[in-house]
């Protein structure tokens, strides 16, 4: 009889796909994906709105994005990985009307203490988004899977860079309450949706085992960082290049509200609207993932991110600069995210949704590192300074790739070198579940 590891004893194996997705169900789940990401960012331009009508100081309000930023965090640790010891649809149904339920009751906070509550958990239970990503990479067959996760992450982006928008129109029709009440029935009607309309799958037990327990489960996932050296570096090149992504993300306001630009808050969230084009580029480099071009993708993700910061640096009082800089920036960035996915997802099929957690938790990481080091160097060196630490760490991202590609042509003969075998065999994308129909 064959043992496992604690990592690799799942409840059920991998879906085995006959057909690709449909377009309908595909497009339910971007569209979930969207709906959900996009709870964790209605408060920004709204903090202001929120404070005088809570009756709460700026530095309390301030801590409403920090709630959620730290919601979302637990949650990619401590829910996530639950989609590899239960039904994930099923789940991801939950998750939906648990976040439904609590943006009405952040809807109604009557004080800051309550706010910031409910944000937590709203934050929490949006992560249902990233238990939807692997169950679409677990229906799809491996000729599709990097279009088809293309597809479902550019809901979760889109709703992102859209949920700043929605939330100041709304406020201004119904103050700032407008927005959460309005995506709470939303959440709601996505999660009976969910329900009718998510593609069943029937799974097979693995290893003849019942499943881990939650703690076993929670061990597991940073067991994978220790035994998988490819999700170690596939986690560690896109953590640094959504912190390069980051530099820009926080230090844009800075620029645009100075000389010679002196946009006004409104203008710059419309401006935000720029990352759309990168957004449309992950399907197309989804397309080119599956035909096996993920190396290529990447390197060329990587190296773009880093040239971006020259155009950048050229940004400071020229808006087409600064356009195609932000532009290339938003495309290198989903460019790498959408490879490494391709690539991650196909290590252990078992433990897709805590490779998933372990993936995007350092990913969220070098996004948090990358805004607070900006903060930093704005203020010591402006923006020639930003343009220089967002290069670097472009840079490193580089660095990563290279190291994958060199060990990849000569793998190491110690113990635990690169590739190991069960990483290369799952490479491979041999799948293992069917679809009902």
């Amino acid at each position: 009889m064959t043992t496992t590891t604690p990592a690799s004893a799942p409840a059920s194996a991998e879906p085995l796909p006959e057909r690709g997705i449909r377009r309908g169900p595909l497009l339910l789940m971007a569209c979930a994906t969207g709906l959900s990401a996009a709870s964790n960012y209605f408060a920004q331009p709204l903090l202001d709105l929120i404070s005088r009508d809570l009756h709460i100081g700026a530095a309390l309000a301030a801590l409403i994005v920090t709630a959620a930023q730290a919601g979302y965090a637990l949650g990619l640790m401590l829910l996530v990985p639950l989609g590899d010891i239960r039904d994930r649809r099923r789940l991801a149904v939950t998750l939906f009307l648990a976040s439904s339920a609590f943006l009405a009751i952040t809807a109604a906070s009557p004080s800051g203490p309550v706010m910031l509550a409910g944000t937590i958990l709203v934050a929490l239970t949006s992560v249902g988004a990233q238990v939807i990503v692997p169950y679409a990479a677990s229906l799809a067959p491996e000729s599709e899977r990097g279009r088809v996760v293309g597809i479902v992450m550019s809901g979760i982006l889109l709703g992102g860079l859209l949920a700043r928008t929605a939330s100041g129109l709304l406020s201004a029709l119904g103050g700032w309450r407008t927005i959460y009440v309005v995506n709470a029935v939303l959440m709601a009607v996505m999660a009976l949706l969910l329900a009718r309309y998510l593609p069943r799958v029937r799974e097979r037990a693995a290893d003849g085992g019942s499943g881990l327990s939650y703690p076993a489960l929670l061990r597991s996932t940073l067991a994978l960082l220790r035994e998988e050296p490819v999700l170690r570096l596939r986690s560690a090149m896109a953590a640094f290049s959504l912190a390069s992504y980051s530099v820009q993300l926080t230090a844009l306001t800075f620029l645009l509200v100075r000389e010679p630009f002196g946009w006004s808050e409104s203008s710059i969230g419309l401006f935000g609207l720029v990352g759309v084009v990168g957004v449309l580029t992950m399907t197309f480099a989804g397309r080119l993932n599956d035909r096996g071009y993920v190396q290529h993708v990447s390197g060329l993700g990587v190296l773009l991110l880093t040239g971006s910061w020259v155009l950048l640096l050229a940004a400071e009082r020229s808006l087409p600069w600064l356009v195609a800089g932000v532009i290339g920036l938003n495309i290198a960035q989903q460019a790498v995210l959408n490879s490494s996915q391709k690539v991650v997802y196909a290590l252990r099929p078992e433990a897709r949704n805590r490779v998933n957690s372990a993936f995007m938790t350092t990913f969220f990481v070098g996004g948090a590192v990358g805004s607070a080091l900006t903060s930093v160097v704005w203020g010591s060196g402006g923006w020639p300074a930003v343009c220089v630490l967002g290069a670097v760490l472009g840079a490193v991202a580089v660095l990563l790739w290279l190291t994958e590609r060199i060990r990849a042509v000569q793998p190491s003969r110690r113990s635990g070198g690169w590739p190991s075998r069960r990483s290369a065999g799952s490479l491979t994308g041999n799948s293992t579940a069917t679809q009902d129909t």
